[in-house]
Formats: C-alpha cells, structure tokens, sequence
C-alpha cells in the first residue's frame, strides 16, 4: 500500500492541524475540562467555518464528500491536541450510519446540522461492542416492541459519548431475533440521562429509556430487524478504525512533547535526551507510533475501497489498544516526576491513551477475535 496522501488528503490534514493547533492550547483545554459539558464549543464552531465536521458527509448535504482516510486524519489532529470536542461520536458514531442507513429525510435532517456544527450526534454502542468482544452476536441490552407505526425502546444503554450535549442518539435494541437501530431524542419524554465521567475527563452518561416510542422514519435500514446486524457490524468497524486514529494523534502529541522535554532537561550537565536508555525508549515509542499510523491506514483505506476490511480494522483496533497505551506509558515515564503532575500537560496523553485502550476493550479479546476470523477464512477458502 502506498501511504503517501493525495492532495486533497494532504490539504485536510494541514487544515485540521491549523484550527487544532491554534486552538486547543493546553490553557484552553484545561479551562474546558473545569466545565460540566467538558465541550470546547468556540473550537466546534471553528471545526465547522474550516468544513471539517463534515468532511465525511456526502456532498448533497452540504459535506466534503470524502471518506475515511480523511476522518480519519481530523481525527489525529485532534488527539496531537487532546482537543475536548466531540468529533469522533458525531462525525463517525453518528453521521456515517445517519448517511449509510438512514432514510433520506433523515439523515437530510440531521447531516446539514452536523456540517455547519449545528447539531451534536452520538450512538449507544458500548454494550453491543462489548458482547462482541466476548464471542457474542452484539446483542443491545435495550429491548423494542413493535407498536404502531413504530417501536418503543425501554432499557439502559451505558457510557453513551456525549450524549450530555447531543441532539440525536443511535440506539440500538433487541427485537426478536433481530436489531433495530432508532434515532432518539436524549430530551424527548421518557428519557433519562445519568452523568458518568471517564478516565479522559470526559462525560459518556448512561441512558436510561422508558417506554420510548420511534417512528418508523426514524428507524435506520427501514426498520428492519434482519439488517440490524449488519448496520451494527458497519458502525463498529468505523467506530475502532476511529479510535485508532485518535490514538495514533494521542501518540504523536505525547512523543512530540516528550522530544522537546528530553532536549530542553539537563542532568548531570547533558540533556535527557543524550542518554542511551532514554534514546532507547524513545526510539521504541517512535517506532510504535509509526505502526500505529500504517495500521490506522489501511484498515481506513480498506473501507473506503469497499475492501473486505475486518482483518484489518482488528490488527488496527490491536495495534491502537496495546502499542498505543505503550507509547504514552513510555512519554510519560521519560518526563520522569514531571510526568505525573497534573498541572503539566503529558499527563493528558496518558489518560486519553487509557480511556482509547478502554473503549477498544481488551486486547487479548481482540486478538482471540482476529484469530477466530482467521480460522473462519481458512476453512472458508478465503485464506491461503
């Protein structure tokens, strides 16, 4: 694979760099995280004047048209900055199965908010990600009941991101045998959000659902039970290859801190950065990064190509949870005491490195999972 960016992906990455960069100072988002909504609003606004919220959404509903390699790199952009906005739920959790299942009044609805910054989307994926994890079919722990012209949603889905700030929320529930995925209103009536905060100083609130009713147009893949799975099985894999590009922007900001930190220290009369077991380590958190970074790629590239992708959006995923928690874990040990005060910055790439690592899951279950896809693909001919 040819990891060179054409121009157009070249000229988002450096758009994104720019609005982050200049933005997303550690000042300012020390001054974000002691809010409640812990949401850089002024640099969403920012997000949405460059035309990079909805650098993803198709072109007839006023977005870039472009796909995820592209995201992808807005993305990293923002984990270099640890930029407390919610990109990831609304342009990747939200927005793309708005656009790949949604009804075209639907999704013309909400994707013109999401471009112009308007409008906050999210998904309630973690349950459905964790019975994955473990071997499971991704059964939601929400149930719906067929009634009327639509269903009605009762259950509590957990850590919903953002959802404290969105307008609209993909919730997947059991029906049947089958999913369906509704698109709901976190103020409507029968809705309940209860306030949890993550290990990134994020908010993800629980969601608690009473007899919820959703219409039929609001359904995603019209409704239908026996395309539930596949609908879900669709957002996961954005969903990680999303989280791995953060995770790769996690990675890159904390080992370009640590490179002017080990320069700029003195001990014993020469620079940190002079020392070979602190060139050593230094080296090998480089070196994970750019593993990050190829493998983020090409799963990302695999789904814009309408390639088969799981393969790689699991070595990815991998790569994201266990390489990238080491590269922080490396940074921030180099920085020494410096490293664990919290007044200081690194300190920030740690616990967003850990909370990508927690909403990936566990590695050992990735890597369990790769290998049962593999053992299927022999047997089914797929694999040489």
């Amino acid at each position: 694979m040819d990891f060179t960016l054409t121009e157009a992906q070249e000229a988002v990455r450096q758009a994104a760099a720019a609005v982050f960069d200049g933005s997303a100072t550690p000042e300012r988002v020390r001054e974000v995280e002691a809010t409640p909504e812990r949401f850089d609003r002024v640099l969403w606004d920012q997000l949405a004047r460059a035309d990079l919220l909805g650098v993803a959404v198709p072109a007839r509903h006023g977005g870039g048209g472009l796909g995820m390699v592209e995201l992808a790199l807005v993305l990293a952009a923002q984990g270099r900055c640890v930029a407390p906005v919610p990109l990831w739920a609304t342009a990747v959790l939200g927005a793309q199965p708005l656009d790949r299942f949604g009804s075209d009044t639907l999704a013309g609805e909400l994707l013109a908010g999401v471009v112009d910054g308007t409008v906050v989307l999210t998904a309630a994926l973690a349950d459905v990600a964790a019975d994955c994890a473990a071997g499971g079919p991704g059964r939601p722990a929400v149930r719906a009941e067929r009634t009327g012209s639509g269903v009605r949603l009762t259950g509590r889905a957990l850590a919903v991101p953002a959802a404290h700030v969105a307008d609209a929320v993909l919730v997947p529930a059991a029906l049947g045998d089958g999913v369906v995925v509704g698109v709901v209103d976190p103020t409507g009536p029968g809705v309940r959000l209860e306030r949890a905060e993550t290990t990134d100083r994020g908010v993800h609130p629980h969601l608690h659902l009473d007899d919820v009713f959703v219409d039929a147009e609001r359904l995603l893949a019209e409704g239908d039970p026996g395309r539930g799975a596949e609908v879900l099985a669709w957002a996961l894999d954005r969903a990680r290859v999303g989280l791995s590009a953060l995770q790769l922007g996690v990675a890159e900001g904390a080992l370009a801190r640590t490179a002017a930190y080990l320069n700029e220290r003195v001990q014993f009369g020469r620079p940190l950065a002079t020392f070979q077991g602190v060139k050593l380590r230094a080296a090998d958190a480089a070196i994970g990064t750019d593993v990050l970074r190829v493998t983020m790629l090409q799963a990302a590239w695999r789904l814009d190509a309408g390639l088969d992708a799981r393969r790689a959006v699991s070595v990815a995923a991998w790569f994201a949870r266990d390489t990238g928690q080491r590269v922080v874990h490396a940074t921030q040990h180099l920085h020494g005491g410096m490293g664990a005060d919290v007044d200081y910055p690194v300190h920030r790439y740690f616990l967003w490195g850990k909370q990508v690592e927690l909403l990936l899951g566990s590695p050992g279950a990735e890597l369990a999972a790769l290998g049962r896809q593999l053992v299927a693909d022999v047997r089914a001919g797929a694999l040489a």
